[in-house]
């Protein structure tokens, strides 16, 4: 399948790889500069797949954060906070590894551990915060033997799924995020006042309309704290049941990675989670972000 205009030797080549949505995409080479009609194509893919694939891109990281700044802002996502100081040189970089700032693997009590295992949990990236992340961009750099995969989940077919009368219900509901829930959850404690206060909590509504594509979409996730006006328990049962119905394995990619992959993903119509891995063994991946347009 071919996708978009122009020189066809630079243009994107998609395979799906489910059945409702994910697409391996071949045919640019993501260590030259995107230009715009390059970018248009892989914007497109993405209103249409929501996941992208691109195998064996070995990508510096000035590379990688230049093909994140030809689809938009970066989003700095909660480096305010978790990341004061970084192994990287690119400022919006995201360190999704098990090792410290020597490159050595932390261990399994450290407390910064528990930032890379919030991970774990079904979630959209910075749906914390206004605006939020349109793009995730994340490299394979080393990869464990076994496990550490990423499961995508798609929130428009999920959607389409729901029963009419349940899709009633949820209509014009509006559910609260936070940065920290996740992790407190987690028994992620340390936090300071003055950490919290630098991501405030924010209202999206829990249906969603992809603004290129056109397909309503839940948003919900770990961050999703409760619902707007409902108690909290209620509200919580609510998100909770909506988080099971719409991670069904039906809706659901697994990606193995190998060194080189780089996955692009679309936030506003997918959830994502790492999988667990033995902690003992390296797994380092690096995640550039596009910020979304304020709403």
């Amino acid at each position: 399948m071919f996708f978009g205009r122009g020189n066809p030797m630079h243009t994107l080549t998609l395979s799906p790889l489910h059945p409702v949505f994910v697409a391996e995409a071949q045919g640019l080479d993501l260590r030259q500069p995107t230009d715009p009609a390059e970018a248009a194509q892989v914007e497109a893919a993405l209103d249409e797949f929501a996941v992208l694939v691109f195998r064996d891109q070995v990508l510096d990281e000035s590379q990688q954060m230049a093909f994140t700044r030809a689809l938009g802002p970066v989003d700095m996502g909660l480096l305010k906070v978790l990341q004061r100081r970084s192994r990287f040189k690119e400022a919006g970089m995201i360190d999704i590894s098990n090792v410290d700032l020597e490159s050595q693997i932390l261990t399994r009590d450290d407390p910064r551990l528990i930032t890379m295992l919030a991970n774990q949990l079904w979630h959209s990236d910075s749906s914390f915060k206004q605006p939020s992340a349109r793009y995730s961009l994340l490299l394979a750099c080393i990869v464990p033997e076994q496990g550490g995969e990423t499961e995508f989940a798609d929130m428009r077919a999920a959607y389409d799924a729901l029963p009419d009368e349940v899709k009633g219900e949820i209509e014009g509901l509006v559910a609260e995020h936070s940065a920290f829930h996740s992790r407190i959850q987690l028994g992620d404690q340390q936090y300071t006042p003055e950490d919290l206060a630098k991501y405030p909590p924010v209202e999206w509504p829990i249906i969603r309309t992809h603004p290129g594509s056109q397909r309503k979409t839940l948003f919900i996730g770990a961050h999703a704290t409760r619902i707007v006006g409902w108690p909290v328990p209620g509200g919580r049962l609510l998100l909770a049941d909506l988080l099971e119905h719409a991670t069904q394995r039906q809706f659901v990619y697994r990606h193995t990675w190998r060194p080189g992959d780089l996955v692009i993903w679309d936030n506003r119509a997918v959830l994502h989670r790492g999988r667990r891995y033995d902690l003992s063994q390296r797994r380092e991946l690096r995640r550039s972000t596009v910020e979304d347009v304020r709403v």
